[in-house]
This record gives structure tokens, C-alpha cells and sequence, in this order.
């Protein structure tokens, strides 16, 4: 198995931008959300793929969950959420549908999980699903509309060749 340098490189950005933007949380009772997330689940997703997405949103849960600025619900949001984004785009190569990807897979999938499993069970605080499910969908929708903006200004800008499909060698 051979690893991308490059690959990793940006791996380990956005894991530190995505932690750096846990600072910018909103509590919302057993929850803090966070669109930052949400932008980086989505980055990743189209710049790295879906297993470098979902193993940055585990490594921004983690390093968030130790430094006490997250909870547990953060783990099923965000990596079920990287995940649905990673194969969306995968699969079409549609930013839209990407976005989307995120959306259901932290706003409803992984509100989901969280209600169900992760609260009850290793939170002890059993929760009702509208409690995690409207919360973590406005979160979601905010981060992925922001990284759909910060996708396009890169394409525009010629330094997200990931959205073009083609080589900075290519590029007129």
C-alpha cells in the first residue's frame, strides 16, 4: 500500500482547521454544534475522498472530545455526515449532492444515532430525536453551504483542480 504525502498533507490541515474551528461551537443543550464540521466534512470529502473524510471528522471528534470542547454525539454526526459526502461525491462528482450527502448524514442519520444509541447509552441521558435532529440539521445546512462557497471560490480561484478534474499542468 503506498501513501499519498499529498494526501495526508491536507488530511492533517483540515484536521487541525477543523478542531481549530470547534472554538466556534453553539450549545444547544446535550449538543454543541458546529457548522465548522460540517465545511470541513465536506472539503474533505471532495478534495480527499470518503475514508480520509471520515477519518479526519473521527480525528477532529477525538482531539475535541479530549480537550473537553465536544461531546460524544460529535463522533456518529460528523463521521456518518463525512461519510454520505465522500460516497456522493464519489459516485457523481455533484457538489450539490455532496452537500446534500452531509445534510442527511449528520442532520438526520447522525441525529439518529445519537438519540437512539450514543445519549442513552453512553452519555446516560436519554434524549428525544427532534431534541439532536432540527439542531444538527441547521448545522450541517450552514457548514455545507459554506464549503460549497469556498469550493467554487477555489475552482474559480484555479487551485481546487479536484472540482475540474484536471492537472495544474492542463490548466491554460
Amino acid at each position: 500500500m503506498q501513501v499519498n504525502t499529498r494526501k495526508v498533507a491536507y488530511a492533517i490541515v483540515l484536521a487541525a482547521l477543523g478542531v481549530v474551528l470547534g472554538f466556534v461551537s453553539i450549545p444547544t443543550g446535550l449538543a454543541k454544534l458546529n457548522p465548522g464540521q460540517a465545511m470541513i466534512n465536506v472539503l474533505s470529502a471532495v478534495l480527499l475522498g470518503p475514508w480520509y473524510a471520515v477519518g479526519i471528522a473521527f480525528v477532529i471528534s477525538l482531539i475535541r472530545n479530549a480537550m473537553g470542547w465536544g461531546t460524544l454525539l460529535a463522533f456518529p454526526g460528523s463521521m456518518i455526515g463525512a461519510l454520505l459526502a465522500g460516497l456522493a461525491w464519489q459516485w457523481t462528482r455533484n457538489l450539490i449532492l455532496t452537500a446534500a450527502g452531509e445534510v442527511i448524514g449528520t442532520g438526520i442519520l447522525g441525529a439518529v444515532v445519537g438519540a437512539a444509541i450514543v445519549a442513552p447509552m453512553l452519555m446516560a441521558r436519554p434524549t428525544a430525536l427532534t431534541a439532536l435532529i432540527i439542531p444538527f440539521l441547521l448545522s450541517s445546512l450552514a457548514g455545507a453551504a459554506i464549503a460549497v462557497v469556498v469550493l467554487f471560490a477555489l475552482r474559480q480561484a484555479g487551485y481546487a483542480t479536484a472540482l475540474t478534474g484536471e492537472t495544474a499542468s492542463e490548466r491554460p
